[in-house]
């Protein structure tokens, strides 16, 4: 029996819609007609993940209370911030009156 091509499941999902990336040196970039080179790095790309926002109560110069806003709000929040899901870094920063 024929050995499958290399990128098999990725040419298959590739004709089913998904979005596919060639990695070219050292960078993933988007590629919309892949040849499928045999040494060539193909891959889905990635879904990006979803940004975290934390509210927080400040009650003192010292003292706050954290709570992830997606499983629900701290009572008298007065602080929200945004953080980059791909990153980790601060984006936003928002006083809730």
């Amino acid at each position: 029996m024929k050995k499958p091509h290399k990128h098999a499941d990725l040419i298959k999902a590739w004709a089913d819609g998904a979005e596919i990336e060639f990695r070219c040196l050292d960078e993933w970039r988007r590629i919309t007609a892949p040849r499928w080179d045999q040494d060539g790095e193909y891959r889905i790309k990635p879904e990006p993940k979803l940004d975290l926002t934390t509210e927080c109560k400040i009650i003192g110069a010292y003292r706050s209370i954290m709570w992830n806003s997606t499983t629900g709000t701290v009572p008298g929040a007065n602080l929200r911030l945004t953080f980059d899901g791909e990153t980790g870094k601060l984006k936003a920063a928002e006083v809730i009156a």
